[in-house]
């Protein structure tokens, strides 16, 4: 019935937000902002009605969630970074009846997943950053789904991926949109060094870990990627322990998936993380794809458990 027309990797600095104020960071978040509109054009122009946001800040310790209010207004402080993100209105349409179906499909494929539609509940800035870029017109309706997951496997978010995508296939009447809103590496620059970290890496090692990971992407190095994204979230200090990034492989396709990245905004270092803009080639799966990506992203726990 439905279709998954794009699915992206996205940064949601909150350098971006600086980048709009007069001040001495104006302007230097462009190439950034650039990208988020851009994968709002496509995703205008390929019919998406609903952006679904994999949000790295949005902190759960039991179960999956969905926040899919009919509508989301207000005003936003960051509580981690004020200093940045202070009194930065939003506003968009949610869809409730699709974060339902999503959340019904994720628990049919055993993953316990929960949607909150009658909420005060507000999306975090993992969510409300890119759709102050891709969304200021309210043209997208939004969902957004909690991926700062503290007691999560990532076989389980591999397999929500792909839950959500099979809902949307065969039960969603519409076009959808999944955008995994994390960094790369993720080692913030030590307290009292952030200014000189501006825009650089924290170290070589994090830099050439994440350089060598886009390769990968980019050459579709698939099965061994996912192999290596449980140590990769390890020692790269993945943002939101990068289920974002397992949800969005799951839903690709996971180690069977043959698509290539590609870069809309090329890698770049904010107060020490790797940040970027990308998206993913939607290519067709099968059913015998999902068992695969359980099993491996499951041996990849265990080995991330020993670290």
């Amino acid at each position: 019935m439905g279709k998954l027309a794009l699915v992206g990797k996205i940064t949601h600095v909150p350098s971006m937000y600086l980048s709009e104020l007069d001040g001495p960071r104006k302007g230097t978040r462009q190439d950034a902002i650039d990208g988020h509109g851009e994968i709002s054009r496509r995703c205008r122009e390929l019919g998406v009605d609903t952006l679904v946001v994999f949000d790295t800040h949005w902190l759960v310790n039991a179960n999956y969630h969905i926040n899919c209010a009919p509508h989301f207004k207000g005003l936003y402080t960051s509580n981690e970074l004020p200093h940045f993100i202070a009194n930065m209105p939003f506003e968009s349409p949610g869809n409730p009846e699709l974060g339902q179906l999503l959340a019904q499909s994720c628990r049919d494929h055993g993953v316990e997943t929960l949607a909150h539609h009658n909420t005060t509940l507000d999306p975090e800035y993992g969510t409300l950053v890119p759709l102050s870029y891709m969304n200021a017109d309210q043209h997208f309706k939004v969902i957004s789904v909690s991926a700062l997951c503290t007691v999560h496997y990532l076989a389980d978010s591999a397999r929500l991926g792909w839950a959500m995508r099979k809902a949307v296939e065969e039960q969603y009447d519409g076009t959808v949109a999944f955008l995994a809103s994390g960094s790369l590496s993720h080692r913030f620059a030590q307290n009292g060094l952030a200014p000189e970290f501006a825009f650089k890496i924290w170290s070589p090692f994090l830099e050439q870990l994440d350089l060598r990971v886009l390769e990968m992407w980019q050459s579709g190095q698939w099965p061994d990627f996912c192999e290596m994204l449980p140590e990769y979230a390890a020692k790269g200090h993945g943002e939101g322990f990068m289920h974002d990034t397992a949800m969005m492989l799951g839903a690709l396709g996971w180690s069977e998936y043959r698509g290539q990245a590609e870069i809309v905004t090329p890698y770049f270092g904010a107060s020490g993380t790797g940040q970027l803009n990308a998206v993913f080639p939607v290519t067709p799966v099968t059913g015998s794809q999902v068992p695969k990506a359980q099993a491996s992203a499951a041996e990849g726990y265990r080995a991330f458990s020993r670290l």
